[in-house]
């Protein structure tokens, strides 16, 4: 096995770990952005900024051999954290109190360097111009929306993109040629009632046990008013109504979240939060305001680019290496759904539960950790999609 394709793949592993002790949250990246920046430098990549502390790479196609019409291909690697505290006990675990990479971005950003190391070793195989878009602000944050503005796509034909995904076996791939993802939203309901004693609740409308009440009734939204065919989330995510304990509040605000795959599904379950909200409160003879923020769309594949996708993964992990019993979409989001609905290409979710225990918790949980053994695996789909060949069992790199 090639000695380059080894370091390619343990510098990976080294600064995928270095990443995760120094997470940032979304739009704040520039410690993550520099350790790119400066990677690319020295590896001779040209690169520009992007987004604030989003960066794009390119690597030029050998004029030798460029076909007159040769696909240009980009790449994404997400780079920020999440808002969370870690309890994963790793060594290399997060040095920033209340920031965490929970979902494998750190890795995603390793992968995607790693690529641009081996793609870089091989520039004179590329029959195409490649792009690589380190993407800031993927958590909510709109990041992909924001360097498409700023000219990412400019140029493209192609885009392929990737998750880890712990409820997955280890290598098997889900790459449909339709919706992966679903879309998502967030909502708050502000809760207005008459505060007051404890020991006076005729004298006072009680928002917390309004708020309560509201709270149940959202979660018959999916049960009794979706078609049970619906792919539909509604979860109730926090509840705020800071008083003392003989106090009743004056207020109580909920928190939470949606997912759905289409823009019909996205109205009908926003005019259900808002009707059930409104009438609940007015059965309490409190008041109620509901704001509903719309983020992701569904991220859906382009057929081509996926079955094309699909093929290079079999071609290099096996004919049993696709997952075949998973119904999608997940119920996730991505904004990688801004990139596909402007060009083709494809987003693969990637198993990384090898046994494991650490890789076998969830994204978003504070016990999360990226699977490292994934970093050759996904290297080598991506070089391969760029027409670059690697080592022939890439799996056993790690």
């Amino acid at each position: 096995m090639s000695k380059y394709w080894l370091n390619t793949i343990a510098a990976a592993q080294t600064l995928r770990r270095d990443l995760h002790a120094h997470p940032e949250p979304s739009w704040q990246e520039v410690r993550t952005a520099e350790t790119v920046q400066n990677t690319l430098s020295q590896l001779g990549i040209a690169w520009r900024k992007c987004a604030g502390t989003g960066t794009i790479a390119t690597l030029q196609a050998n004029s030798k051999i460029a076909k007159p019409h040769s696909k240009h291909i980009a790449l994404r690697g997400d780079i920020d954290a999440l808002p969370i505290i870690e309890q994963t006990g790793r060594d290399w675990s997060s040095t920033q109190s209340g920031c965490m990479h929970a979902c494998g971005h750190d890795g995603h950003t390793a992968t995607l360097l790693a690529t641009a190391r081996w793609l870089k070793h091989n520039e004179q195989s590329l029959t195409g111009p490649v792009t690589l878009l380190f993407q800031p602000a993927e958590e909510g944050g709109h990041g992909a929306r924001e360097m498409i503005n700023e000219g990412a796509l400019d140029g493209i034909d192609e885009i392929y993109g990737w998750h880890n995904w712990p409820a997955i076996p280890f290598g098997k791939l889900v790459c449909p040629d339709d919706i992966v993802m679903c879309g998502n939203g967030t909502f708050t309901i502000t809760v207005t009632g008459k505060g007051g004693h404890a020991s006076q609740p005729e004298l006072c409308r009680d928002p917390v046990l309004a708020a309560s009440a509201i709270t149940l009734a959202l979660q018959q939204i999916v049960s009794r008013r979706l078609a049970p065919q619906q792919a539909a989330v509604v979860s109730v995510t926090s509840f705020m109504a800071d008083s003392g304990a003989t106090i009743i509040p004056q207020q109580a605000i909920l928190g939470g979240s949606i997912r759905m795959p289409d823009q019909a599904s996205r109205d009908q379950i926003n005019a259900l939060i808002t009707e059930i909200s409104q009438h609940t409160a007015h059965s309490y003879g409190v008041a109620c305001e509901v704001e509903i923020t719309p983020r992701y769309n569904a991220t859906i594949n382009h057929p081509k680019q996926a079955q094309h996708v699909r093929q290079l993964w079999q071609e290099s992990n096996g004919s049993d290496s696709l997952h075949l019993n998973i119904r999608t979409p997940i119920m996730a989001s991505e904004d990688f759904s801004y990139y596909l609905r402007e060009i083709p290409g494809a987003f693969a979710l990637i198993g990384a539960d090898d046994g494991d225990a650490h890789h076998q918790v969830p994204c978003h949980s504070p016990h999360y950790d990226f699977n490292d053994r994934l970093i050759p695996l996904v290297t080598n789909l991506f070089s391969r999609l760029c027409g670059v060949t690697t080592p022939e069992k890439p799996a056993q790199t790690i």
